[in-house]
C-alpha cells in the first residue's frame, strides 16, 4: 500500500494547453484547490489561454519545436516521449486530467498517481473512423497513419496501466474506462459554478449553441438545419472547423468567437433553447444552459443523458441529422 505523507507534494498534469474547453476549467479548479502545485504539460499557448500565465506551468521539450502551437499534431508520435519525460520523482501525489496523453506519465513507487479521465483517447478508440474520414491531410499522411495509431493505441494501453485509480467525468466515460483499459472507475462530475447563471423572464428568439469547434462535435448539424429553416442561431467557441462552419452557415447564423463568463450567462439566459448536437463525455455547457432557466435540445447519447430530464429540462434527438 502506498503511504502518503500529512503534507504530501502535489503535482497536476494536463494533456495540452492550446485551446480553451471543459477540461481546461476543470484545471483552473484543481490549480485553486492546490495553488502551488505545478501543472505540467506537453504544450502551452500563452496567447490562447492568457489566465493561466499566472500559474507555474512546465512545459515539454516539444515547446521548443517549430511550429509546435500552431501544428502540434505533427508531433503527434512524440507525444508518448514528451510524456514520459517529466521529472515527477519528487512529488507524492500526481494528479493528471487526461483525454489524450497525461494519463502515461512515469510516477516514483511511492508516489499515488489519480487520472481524472475525460475519455478515453477518442481518436485512438470510439471515433477512429470518423477522425480518420474528417482529416484534412494528404493520402501519403492518410496511408501512414494505421501503423501510428496502431502504435499509439498500444502505449495508451499500457499508459492506462500507469494509473492508481481512474476518476471518469460521467458514467458514460466510466463505461469507456471499463471498456478500453478494462479498469474499473468511480464519476465525480466535472464542477459547474451555476450561481454564475440566473433565469430571465423575457428570453429571445435566437437559438444558442457553444464549445470548442471541432468535428465531433457535430455543429455543422444545427449550422445547416438553422439556415434552411432561416432559425437564428448563434455559436460561441473557437477552434478548426470555425471556417468550414461559415462557409456553410447562412445569414442567420452568427458566431461570437470567445466570449467572457459574463457575456456567456447573458447568452444562455436569453437564447430560446441550448442546442447540443454532439455525443459529449459530459456536456458542461448542457448544465450552465439548464442553470439559466432554458430547455436543452441534445443528441440522445454521452453525458446529456445525465443531466437532461426530457420533458422537463429539454428533450433529445435520435439522429445526428
Amino acid at each position: 500500500m502506498i503511504k502518503i505523507p500529512s503534507e504530501p507534494r502535489i503535482a497536476l498534469v494536463h494533456d495540452h494547453l492550446i485551446q480553451h474547453g471543459g477540461a481546461e476549467r476543470v484545471l483552473e479548479i484543481l490549480q485553486n484547490l492546490w495553488p502551488n502545485a505545478p501543472t505540467f504539460t506537453l504544450l502551452y499557448n500563452q496567447k490562447e489561454l492568457p489566465f493561466f500565465k499566472e500559474k507555474n506551468i512546465q512545459t515539454s521539450f516539444l515547446q521548443k519545436f517549430p511550429f509546435a502551437l500552431q501544428k502540434y499534431q505533427w508531433y503527434l508520435p512524440l507525444m508518448p516521449t514528451a510524456t514520459e519525460s517529466y521529472d515527477l520523482s519528487s512529488y507524492d501525489i500526481i494528479i493528471s486530467g487526461s483525454s489524450a496523453f497525461s494519463k502515461g506519465v512515469i510516477t516514483g513507487h511511492r508516489s499515488m498517481h489519480v487520472c481524472y479521465c475525460h475519455t478515453p483517447t477518442r481518436y485512438l478508440w470510439s471515433d477512429t473512423t470518423s477522425y480518420v474520414e474528417e482529416l484534412k491531410q494528404s493520402r501519403f499522411v492518410k496511408w501512414l497513419l494505421p501503423p501510428l495509431l496502431s502504435y499509439l493505441r498500444l502505449w495508451d494501453k499500457q499508459a492506462a496501466d500507469r494509473v492508481d485509480q481512474f476518476i471518469a467525468n460521467s458514467k458514460t466515460v466510466r463505461d469507456r474506462i471499463e471498456k478500453y483499459y478494462r479498469r474499473p472507475s468511480f464519476v465525480i462530475h466535472p464542477p459547474v459554478e451555476v450561481e454564475k447563471f440566473s433565469i430571465t423572464n423575457h428570453p429571445k428568439n435566437y437559438f444558442l449553441a457553444g464549445g470548442r469547434l471541432v468535428a465531433y462535435k457535430r455543429f455543422d448539424i444545427i449550422v445547416e438545419a438553422c439556415t434552411r429553416l432561416r432559425l437564428p442561431l448563434k455559436i460561441f467557441g473557437t477552434g478548426p472547423m470555425q471556417k468550414d462552419l461559415e462557409r456553410l452557415a447562412g445569414p442567420t447564423i452568427e458566431f461570437l468567437g470567445r466570449v467572457s463568463d459574463k457575456d456567456r450567462a447573458k447568452l444562455y439566459a436569453e437564447c430560446r433553447a441550448y442546442l447540443h448536437p454532439q455525443e459529449e463525455d459530459f456536456g458542461i455547457t448542457v448544465v450552465e444552459a439548464m442553470a439559466s432557466g432554458r430547455p436543452v435540445i441534445a443528441y440522445r447519447k454521452g453525458g446529456a443523458l445525465e443531466t437532461v430530464i426530457e420533458g422537463k429540462t429539454g428533450l433529445f434527438f435520435d439522429h445526428q441529422n
